[in-house]
């Protein structure tokens, strides 16, 4: 390290001296390369200063009271510098390493997701969702039995970041381990609630609806535990009404009956289930609107339902200047035939 020293000593003072001498660019540019081969030896700025006044006082003599006492004061600052710059260099790199972390727990949380494609003429799905931040409270889900028939289902975690991601994870398993209640809305609400109220913090709670749809009757069964209200849209009236939502949200207590909703789907008609993060939207300071809701679905209602979804997302986006303040969760089934 002496060694080290001692030739970059040697080192910067010929290159400070063929400056004073010459003040040539060439110089110039060997103090930058300088500065570089300094980096990597991990010197400091207080210690890049301090060597620029060992030299400067062996090469001129008689230096002002002025100029030594400046030199003093600039040491000074450059040490409180330095470890401001090496507390922050710190605090950079937890970050990244913070955030190359997140970035491994979103891709997982997103493969948690359903990504099968759904196969039925009777019936047009579509469905998205957009994290406000790395990793959603959100959750969404969607299954086929054997028979045609279709379960969905949004969640929702009252709460942000991770804590919530990890109920969402915790939801998913859940509802894998309970196959034969996937078609009941209501008993599988109940079951849920029961493993939500033993593994979650008291202060964490869980919005859900749960639907299923019957492609042979036509019918849409569904139960909510306090989620946010969805829409039925009649094709034959072109009205909008609102979903009967009763129910307590999940995790609350360990015996909670949900009350299951049915509803007639003719040609055309479609259900709408969403999340709180699309209809808290705002912009310029007032909330968006439940009906700006069902204005935007209406004006996009001839596309796909997937068209559907991905344009009243860009339209609210857009409107929000392209800021969520909340997970967005949205998705619509419409019976076709």
């Amino acid at each position: 390290m002496e060694e080290t020293k001692l030739s970059m000593y040697q080192l910067y003072k010929e290159m400070l001296n063929d400056y004073l001498q010459h003040k040539s660019e060439h110089v110039l540019y060997s103090a930058q390369q300088l500065s570089k081969e300094m980096l990597e030896k991990d010197m400091s700025p207080e210690e890049m200063v301090s060597l620029h006044i060992s030299v400067f006082k062996e090469m001129v003599e008689d230096l002002p009271e002025e100029v030594v006492d400046s030199f003093e004061l600039l040491l000074e600052v450059m040490i409180g510098y330095g470890l401001a710059h090496r507390e922050f260099m710190s605090l950079r790199d937890r970050q990244r390493q913070l955030d190359s972390e997140l970035n491994v727990a979103a891709q997982m949380q997103e493969s948690l997701l359903p990504q099968e494609e759904i196969n039925l003429k009777t019936l047009d799905f579509g469905v998205i969702s957009v994290p406000s931040g790395k990793m959603s409270g959100d959750y969404y889900h969607y299954i086929q039995d054997e028979n045609g028939n279709m379960g969905v289902a949004v969640a929702d975690v009252i709460g942000k970041g991770v804590p919530a991601a990890m109920c969402m994870s915790m939801i998913k398993y859940a509802m894998d381990s309970l196959p034969e209640q996937r078609l009941q809305p209501a008993a599988l609400l109940e079951s849920l609630n029961r493993v939500v109220e033993r593994n979650i913090a008291d202060d964490m709670f869980i919005t859900m609806v749960y639907g299923s749809y019957d492609p042979k009757k036509h019918n849409f069964y569904y139960a909510s535990a306090g989620h946010e209200p969805g829409f039925f849209y009649n094709a034959d009236e072109d009205t909008f009404e609102e979903l009967k939502t009763k129910g307590l949200v999940l995790g609350i207590t360990p015996k909670v009956h949900y009350e299951e909703f049915s509803l007639s789907l003719e040609p055309g008609d479609f259900v709408v289930l969403l999340s709180d993060g699309v209809t808290e939207g705002r912009t310029e300071g007032e909330f968006i609107e439940r009906e700006d809701i069902t204005k935007l679905i209406r004006k996009y209602k001839h596309l796909p339902a997937q068209d559907i979804v991905n344009q009243v997302f860009r339209e609210l986006e857009k409107m929000q200047d392209f800021h969520l303040r909340d997970d967005f969760t949205l998705l619509i089934l419409r019976r076709n035939v």
